[in-house]
């Protein structure tokens, strides 16, 4: 484990300000969509190196010890042992959990990490890693090519994410087959009732089909019940 790889190991919102620099042509809006440009094809040229990948999502503010961090750890653990690489945003919490799994699972530990001025935001348990300026960019990644998505309880990030992906899927622009795994049923069960009561019965914003996308378990044996036959991801290559 690489320690001074945790010396910025923190939660998005608890990331130093970096104050902005005098203004030179990096600061066009032409300069910066080639930046952007450049880190897609960074991120599309690291990840086909990796043939299965399982993404883990979930809090920031999760410690070691914590309930989640402990289910995460675990399924890390249980998914690198049966050959898949373990991806995640590279931070803390759910994160760190996930990529510290994967190694005690002798398996794949990468992060999706996010630049920093000088640094990068990253856990000591990250094994291989690009990182990204763009956090929506680090969010297409994370949905580039997984066999599967597990959602651990969160806050705004996570349910950015968990939504996002949702809605993807529900607009087929990713295969229904990919399972999306919402671990935690205390956290996840209130969300479900919302979206079966209010979204979908009260205000039919949602078909009652769509909330069959996603499934709800409460460990990691359960969820990884819907991993382990995970079919490839073919849809990324059309």
């Amino acid at each position: 484990m690489n320690t001074d790889k945790g010396q910025l190991n923190l939660p998005a919102s608890k990331l130093p300000h970096i104050k902005k620099k005098r203004e030179d042509f990096r600061a066009s809006l032409h300069w910066r969509a080639f930046r952007i440009l450049s880190e897609f094809i960074d991120g599309w040229q690291f990840l086909p190196d990796f043939k299965k990948t399982v993404s883990f999502f979930g809090s920031a503010q999760f410690p070691e010890g914590n309930k989640w961090y402990e289910e995460a750890r675990k399924l890390g653990k249980i998914v690198a042992g049966a050959g898949f690489a373990v991806v995640t945003g590279g931070g803390p919490g759910i994160m760190e959990a996930g990529n510290r799994g994967a190694l005690e699972g002798n398996g794949q530990s990468v992060g999706l990490n996010i630049k920093l001025e000088s640094k990068q935001r990253i856990n000591p348990y990250v094994q291989e890693s690009t990182a990204f300026h763009y956090f929506f960019i680090r969010k297409v990644m994370l949905s580039f090519a997984a066999r599967a998505y597990v959602f651990f309880p969160g806050g705004y990030g996570t349910l950015d994410e968990v939504f996002e992906l949702l809605t993807l899927i529900q607009t087929k622009k990713i295969s229904e087959k990919i399972p999306v795994i919402l671990v935690g049923k205390e956290f996840w069960e209130p969300v479900d009732k919302w979206l079966q009561d209010q979204v979908c019965g009260k205000y039919q914003a949602v078909e009652r089909e769509d909330l069959k996308i996603y499934k709800i378990v409460d460990s990691a044996e359960e969820a990884f019940e819907f991993i382990k036959d995970a079919p490839p991801r073919e849809d990324w290559y059309y």
